[in-house]
């Protein structure tokens, strides 16, 4: 096949650490995910002795439907079945994975824009799948097919079965077995689904669909399920993206707002101010409930998150884990430790009730439990576990990320004070208990920065030096 016919397909160009993104049509189609499908059938079996069915499920992108059907051929075609759950969010596909024990492919992009989209794999009982753990040897295999290698089995294989089935009724009544709403006092939520998958799930699981109802009063903002995000983009992470929730919170009285990102397995809170409350705070929030009930546990939470979590877990008598960033991280480091929780500041997370796997729909109701066990409101609540102010993600764009990063290592190393560690980019720790972590991107020309210190001016100082550096 000519260089031509290779680069039109370049998978390492949408092969990510933890999954697959990329543009449609261009980076990522049909052709592609019959690839994809068809490696990931044959990673599998390499790693296990017997693989009789993959489960999937897609969101709501017009090119999702496509992309799962083509994945699934893929499949058959290596004589294993499929159980199509058709629509879903992540957190959905990993239930089903997990109650199912079967392997799993989720297509989505999350919360990238409308001309993404991608794939979210995992192994049976909803372990992760990440570079170091099948997704290089999948993207070999796969890249080799599209550069004219067969793509069918030896002869005599029969193709796998096609079963479709709904997941959606017994995801919701898993996720109500794991926290009681029944008997909280009654809450008005504002819920903004982005368009996303969260306004298919949240009916089902805090509404009265073909279950129980709850004491909730819910809202529902951008419920229509549109791949177009009309209305913004489906990141809550964004300060941008919430200001509708933030409004409607403070305009309607309500107790609180949840916001969805597209794929609804991340979960942002505000409280009945319509202010922000930080995932670290809501990793806090949620490991003393989850230690209530699983006494001197270990609670995994990322190096980017506040030192109030692993304060805050200390002090209710459980063990903190410090972890790097990233799904596949965390879900190794949950399985390796049996973390009973793990919280990252990207508001994943992480229960081990839930195979180990993230689902911002549980990390939700255990804000709504808390809530509506309390009698203060959320922003007092909350500020139980906010201690401490951060500068939030702060990124630069610069050509020489490593250069880059050594100039802020040699500045600081040359401070006796300054503790540097490298488990995840670089951090630097000081006497005062602030602290600086720089990360590179790893898909665009991107430092991250992240600071926190004791208090406001000290944050800002730090945060500007560091900054000062990176930009020069």
């Amino acid at each position: 096949m000519s260089d031509r016919s290779r680069t039109a397909f370049d998978l390492s160009r949408i092969v990510k650490a933890y999954d697959v993104r990329g543009t449609v049509p261009d980076q990522l189609n049909e052709t592609v995910a019959r690839a994809l499908g068809i490696a990931f059938v044959q990673m599998l079996r390499s790693i296990e002795d017997q693989v009789d069915r993959v489960v999937t499920s897609h969101d709501m992108r017009e090119s999702s439907p496509g992309l799962a059907a083509a994945f699934a051929a893929g499949v058959v075609s290596q004589g294993v079945g499929v159980v199509e759950g058709g629509l879903g969010s992540t957190d959905m596909l990993y239930y089903a994975s997990g109650s199912m024990d079967l392997p799993g492919a989720m297509f989505t992009a999350s919360h990238n824009p409308a001309q993404y989209n991608g794939i979210k794999l995992c192994r049976r009982g909803a372990k992760p799948i990440g570079q170091d753990t099948g997704l290089t040897e999948i993207r070999e295999r796969a890249q080799a097919i599209l550069d004219g290698a067969p793509q069918q089995p030896a002869a005599g294989v029969v193709p796998g079965s096609i079963e479709r089935r709904g997941l959606l009724v017994d995801y919701a009544k898993h996720l109500r077995g794991l926290v009681d709403l029944s008997g909280i006092r009654p809450l008005h939520v504002v819920v903004d689904a982005g368009n996303g998958m969260g306004g298919f799930t949240v009916p089902a699981v805090l509404g009265d669909a073909e279950l129980p109802g709850l004491p909730l009063r819910i809202t529902p903002m951008y419920f229509e399920l549109d791949g177009s995000f009309p209305n913004h983009e489906a990141n809550p992470l964004e300060a941008k993206n919430i200001v509708d929730l933030q409004k409607a919170v403070r305009e309607s009285g309500a107790d609180l707002g949840i916001a969805f990102d597209g794929d609804a397995d991340r979960c942002f809170v505000v409280d009945e101010n319509g202010d922000a409350v930080s995932p670290s705070a809501i990793t806090a929030l949620v490991a003393v409930r989850e230690l209530g009930k699983h006494p001197g546990s270990v609670v995994i939470h990322n190096l980017i998150t506040s030192r109030a979590v692993p304060e805050i877990v200390t002090e209710h008598g459980g063990t903190a884990v410090r972890t790097r960033v990233g799904h596949s991280f965390i879900k190794a480091e949950m399985a390796s430790t049996n973390a009973v929780f793990g919280g990252e500041h990207s508001a994943h997370y992480y229960f081990r009730d839930f195979w180990g796997a993230d689902t911002g729909m549980l990390a939700a109701m255990h804000v709504l439990a808390a809530l509506g066990a309390s009698e203060v409101p959320l922003s007092r609540l909350a500020a139980d576990y906010e201690r401490y102010p951060a500068s939030g993600e702060v990124n630069s764009v610069v050509t020489d990320q490593h250069g880059r990063l050594m100039e802020v290592e040699r500045h600081y190393a040359a401070l006796p004070e300054v503790t540097i560690d490298h488990l995840d980019g670089l951090t630097l720790g000081f006497p005062d208990g602030s602290w600086a972590n720089l990360r590179p991107s790893n898909t665009e020309p991107l430092l991250r920065l992240n600071v926190e210190a004791s208090n406001v001016d000290r944050m800002a100082k730090l945060r500007d030096e560091v900054l000062a550096i990176v930009r020069a």
